[in-house]
């Protein structure tokens, strides 16, 4: 069924027994995670989590079904989460809907799924499942996001913050929701206990992009200019900021390129389809070299490195992961300008 985030956060929070599969789809991976972090939260804190990918489950499709209808070894409370989930999870899926008994809810994170794809309309059509459609916010809904993050740790932000935030956070709610728990401890702030948060405080303990801005990384990457590319990643370096904005950032933007460049290849010429993409008309020269540069094959095998930069930054779990994101993408761009 098609959820409103109203209905999908409420299903989430006190998850129903006839829902088995939810949902989330579209490239606010970001988005959909926060969203997906709720259902643990409210299974309690001796929940159970099994995580699995796409790849997983093209390989072995009933692997979803069998952990969905497997019990707890100790009888907490259990669910699946499913990450980089795409086309190739529909046949788990349509097992898991059509099972006789499941157990456990299932979780799907889907960015490059449309509604469009089979995946989606099986949920969208089954009374079973609940699909969300999640897009990347605007920067007056982050500020909004941020001003939401920071009230449910007890955090009232002063003025400007939320909007310093929202930057540094380049459109990113886990980046941003990092930064205010680390505004709520430096301030000693709960939702038992709220306190003020003003620009001093932002200067002492928060990220600041200043004139590090990701837009160049993205840029000069798309570009395949290797040496630009550099020094964008060393100003970001040095203002301290995280690689997980700016990957989702390159992400959004290898789709987007993905997308029209399958249109052009289609038969449509550059300017039409940049026109029904609404390229804004300063970024029209830059797109249209891409569009040429780059090849269907490229663009997925890029946006497939990006994916791989963002977990190893992850799972390097700061400045480890911060290198070997940086030096992936330098490659890239060097084999790209080769």
């Amino acid at each position: 069924m098609k959820a409103t985030e109203a209905r999908l956060k409420a299903a989430l929070d006190r998850p129903p027994a006839d829902i088995r599969l939810y949902l989330l789809f579209g490239p606010d991976e970001a988005g959909a995670t926060a969203l997906a972090d709720r259902l643990p939260r409210a299974l309690g804190p001796d929940a159970e989590r099994i995580d699995l990918d796409g790849a997983t489950l093209r390989s072995d499709p009933a692997r979803l079904v069998d952990e969905a209808a497997s019990l707890s070894l100790f009888g907490t409370p259990r669910h699946i989460r499913v990450s980089a989930a795409g086309e190739e999870s529909l046949a788990a899926a349509t097992a898991l809907l059509e099972a006789d008994r499941v157990a456990n809810p299932v979780v799907m994170i889907a960015p490059a799924l449309k509604a469009s794809s089979k995946l989606s309309k099986l949920a969208l059509d089954s009374p079973a499942a609940l699909a969300l459609a999640c897009y990347v916010p605007g920067a007056d809904q982050m500020e909004s996001i941020a001003n939401d993050l920071a009230r449910d740790v007890g955090l009232r932000l002063g003025a400007g913050v939320a909007r310093r935030l929202a930057a540094a956070g380049g459109g990113d709610r886990a980046v941003i929701a990092r930064e205010i728990e680390k505004l709520a401890l430096y301030l000693d702030a709960a939702p038992d206990r709220p306190a003020a948060c003003e620009q001093d405080a932002l200067d002492a303990v928060g990220a600041d992009l200043g004139d590090a801005d990701m837009g160049d990384v993205v840029a000069a990457l798309v570009a395949g200019r290797p040496a630009e590319l550099g020094e964008a990643l060393r100003q970001l370096d040095e203002a301290g900021i995280s690689s997980i904005p700016w990957l989702r950032a390159l992400a959004r933007r290898l789709a987007a390129l993905a997308e029209m460049k399958a249109e052009v290849a289609g038969g449509d010429d550059v300017g039409s389809v940049m026109k029904r993409h609404r390229v804004f008309f300063k970024e029209e020269a830059a797109t249209s070299a891409a569009l040429r540069q780059w090849s269907p094959a490229a663009l997925a095998r890029a946006m497939v490195l990006v994916r791989e930069a963002e977990r190893a930054v992850m799972a390097g779990g700061g400045s480890a992961g911060d290198v070997v994101a940086s030096q992936a993408m330098l490659t890239l761009a060097q084999r790209l300008r080769g």
